[in-house]
């Protein structure tokens, strides 16, 4: 998505000299998609970028996933993975727990508390929604203000850290790739511009402040400390690794080009509808590598005078679908025992849809009140600890009205 930015203080010409007023050299640092042949930002830094003191081992948390066998759909309900105020206690990097996963994205989950690690994930972006809570994304490019409802997009290798605001926990759901997430292609212009047709735009979203700027202080002297998730031999091939720097790495006074991190909202998503019921592709938001992100918002409904409004039955034959139910109240799944906070998961080779009776009750309906999250994959996700440790075990039988 090629949407030009520029912050702080850089030269007139790229990869030429750039001074502070004392007239020491500031390093510059390309950062860039597919090595040099995407879009890339350069960001211009008071000390060396690459510099680092000691390195040890981060012990990620639980990455081991389980197949989905004998397949099954799911419901998984996350408020129960984080019970009375233990959040109090977390953050929302370490605090990640992962609830689905397979070798394109994982999904994760994490109530916060407290103030994250400086953090940086070198395998892929990260997709981050917010369904609830206030904070601010303190990143090498600048902060960004987030609340309920964000998308945060942040690419490959940007070091920030989650610090929450006001005495409310902050709950994040996690979506990270193992490729870069951007806006689905067929919206974009062949020069990176939203096209006339895109259910939302570039004036929708939220870019950083002006970077911070650190000078060296005396803090310094004891190291800082990064987090890095990245390719070893963890489980699922994820390792983790702690960086000590000798300098704080968000000393960039300036920088340009096309990728950073970025909010958008889901509020100013505006919902593509349709005479008669409009499939998933319709509400799409974002895409990685095998896999893509809608999501459902409250909007008018088919206008067709024998529409039926809820989604017809389909067997997901390519995709296993993982919906995300954070606000309303999702007409199709009426009667389910899913709420706000909860996760179902609809494999491929299982013909999905409405709960029993939710056809008849949406006749006639003019306007759903509901807001969902989904995520489609095109290779099948397998459950991790978090999501077997919240799983009803009943849910596939909803349908049916119970297991014989």
């Amino acid at each position: 998505m090629a949407h030009y930015q520029q912050r702080g203080h850089i030269p007139p010409k790229r990869h030429t000299q750039h001074r502070d007023g004392e007239g020491n050299l500031y390093y510059e640092e390309l950062m860039g998609e597919e090595g040099f042949s995407s879009d890339s930002s350069l960001l211009y830094h008071r000390h060396i970028p690459s510099a680092v003191k000691d390195v040890r081992i981060w012990e990620l948390p639980d990455h081991g996933t389980t197949p989905n066998h004998p397949l099954r759909p799911m419901h998984l309900g996350l408020h129960d993975l984080v019970p009375g105020e233990d959040w109090k206690g977390h953050d929302a990097v370490t605090g990640r727990r992962l609830v689905l996963g397979n070798g394109d994205v994982r999904i994760h989950y994490a109530v916060a508390g407290e103030t994250s690690p400086l953090y940086r994930n070198a395998i892929g972006d990260e997709c981050v929604y917010v369904e609830s809570g206030t904070g601010v994304v303190e990143t090498v490019f600048g902060d960004l203000m987030v609340g309920q409802g964000d998308y945060v997009v942040i690419p490959r290798a940007t070091t920030h850290r989650w610090v929450p605001v006001g005495d409310a926990p902050l709950r994040v759901y996690a979506i990270e790739a193992n490729s870069h997430i951007a806006p689905p292609k067929r919206y974009l212009s062949r020069y990176g511009q939203f096209l006339e047709h895109a259910p939302f735009c570039e004036r929708d979203l939220r870019l950083p402040t002006d970077p911070q700027a650190v000078d060296a202080s005396e803090a310094e002297a004891q190291g800082v400390e990064v987090y890095i998730k990245h390719r070893g031999p963890g489980a699922g091939g994820i390792a983790g690794s702690v960086h000590v720097l000798p300098h704080h790495p968000f000393d960039v006074v300036g920088w340009d080009g096309c990728l950073y991190p970025y909010v958008f909202n889901i509020a100013d998503y505006m919902p593509i509808t349709g005479k008669v019921h409009q499939p998933p592709p319709a509400h799409q938001v974002f895409e990685g590598n095998n896999f893509v992100i809608c999501n459902f918002v409250p909007r008018k409904v088919d206008y067709h005078e024998l529409a039926v409004p809820v989604p017809y039955y389909h067997s997901n034959v390519d995709s296993d679908e993982v919906m995300f139910y954070v606000g309303g109240d999702y007409e199709a799944r009426k009667g389910s025992g899913i709420g706000i906070g909860s996760i179902t998961l609809h494999p491929g080779g299982h013909a999905h849809g409405p709960q029993p009776g939710a056809m008849e009750r949406s006749l006639g309906a003019e306007f759903f009140d509901e807001l969902a999250v989904m995520v489609d994959t095109f290779r099948p996700l397998e459950i991790g600890e978090a999501g077997a440790a919240v799983d009803d075990g009943k849910y596939a039988w909803t349908w049916a009205g119970g297991r014989k």
